[in-house]
């Protein structure tokens, strides 16, 4: 009976996780935002402010707000932040600069710093996730909640 009791739970445990999709403007959020919540592409302009939708994947609730990216919102960011257990980041410079022809060959290293702080994380347990993906077909993106839904 104990383990039975807590699985049974776990179908009417409607907890939801916040989710925030940040990157610079016209990075593709949006159009991830709605193929995660509607399979569809839907033709978007810049937003001001934010848009926000409940997305469930296998009984998991996300809440996901997708964060305008124009300069002039970025710095407004922080204040999305609160509570939230996943951050999707979609960031299209990134891609761009990686994908110059110079550095086609190159290998990207994330550097953990601080390793002298007494509280720091080690990088083995860090919850981050690099995933390819095309926000206009949704591939690599249901899929890949799965690894958020392992961390939560």
């Amino acid at each position: 009976m104990r383990i039975f009791f807590p699985r049974t739970w776990r179908l009417f445990d409607h907890q939801e996780h916040k989710v925030i999709i940040v990157g610079l403007d016209n990075a593709g959020k949006t159009t991830i935002l709605y193929q995660f919540s509607m399979n569809e592409v839907v033709h978007t302009s810049p937003i001001i402010g934010s848009n926000v939708e409940e997305i469930v994947i296998n009984n998991t609730h996300f809440l996901m707000w997708d964060i305008g990216g124009q300069e002039s919102f970025r710095s407004s960011w922080n204040t999305y932040y609160t509570n939230t257990e996943l951050i999707i980041v979609v960031d299209k410079e990134l891609y761009k600069t990686l994908a110059h022809e110079d550095l086609r060959k190159a290998g990207l290293l994330s550097f953990v710093n601080k390793r002298d702080v007494k509280e720091c994380m080690t990088s083995g347990n860090l919850p981050w996730h690099i995933q390819a993906c095309c926000a206009l077909t949704g591939k690599g993106l249901c899929q890949r909640l799965e690894w958020a839904m392992s961390r939560l």
